[in-house]
């Protein structure tokens, strides 16, 4: 039972830290564009090269 009085307060401690580093990414924008590093993996690398325009938006 006198392990509780270090794993209670080690797990909140932990929770909270975790609810802090959520909170800090979706301040930080880390959740605003979720498909565009799906679809950055789709462009072909190749074909931007070839034209000289390293800006996939403007291919």
């Amino acid at each position: 039972m006198s392990v509780l009085v270090y794993l209670i307060p080690a797990a909140l401690l932990f929770g909270l830290a975790s609810l802090a580093a959520f909170l800090w990414a979706l301040k930080s924008g880390q959740y605003e564009d979720l498909d565009g590093a799906g679809e950055r993996i789709l462009i072909d690398s190749e074909r931007l090269a070839a034209s000289g325009n390293g800006d996939p938006k403007h291919s």
